[in-house]
């Protein structure tokens, strides 16, 4: 299959991701739970998720189409799938069942994955890698804050 069309597939891959990754939250970040807890003084904005996980998704999906274009085997797609299940279900376990020391493990297996697609696939993705950039300073942030909170409460 050609890039455009992979890229396609992978925007509405990762955007129902998303989604269903928001049905998933309960009230999330509008809950009383989350809002009685003591937040990391660096905790952005709400509308900055928002905004960070468009231009992540949009990134990220155009890095799949290239790499499924150039090396679609069993590996990558089973790292995809991994991530696609560490990301929906970080809203789950975190938001949903308030279980904040399993968010945090989620979000560092979550960010081993991204790791392994930036750092063991170089060979093939030279420059295109560096699409993943924005997800993977999300996911330091998204960790700094889940610790944050796991420490302070």
């Amino acid at each position: 299959m050609n890039k455009t069309k992979l890229t396609l597939i992978f925007l509405i891959i990762n955007f129902l991701g998303l989604w269903f990754g928001t049905l998933l939250m309960n009230n999330g970040p509008q809950s009383e739970w989350y809002f009685n807890l003591s937040k990391a003084p660096w905790t952005p904005p709400g509308w900055v998720f928002g905004t960070a996980w468009t231009i992540i998704m949009i990134c990220f999906s155009i890095y799949l189409g290239d790499l499924f274009s150039k090396n679609n085997t069993k590996n990558i797609q089973l790292a995809f799938i991994i991530q696609f299940i560490l990301n929906v279900s970080w809203n789950y376990v975190f938001f949903n069942q308030h279980l904040v020391s399993l968010g945090l493990i989620v979000l560092l297996l979550l960010n081993v994955v991204l790791y392994y697609f930036f750092f063991s696939l170089k060979k093939n993705m030279t420059t295109m890698r560096f699409l993943l950039l924005p997800y993977m300073v999300w996911m330091s942030i998204a960790t700094s804050l889940n610790l944050y909170i796991l420490i302070h409460n």
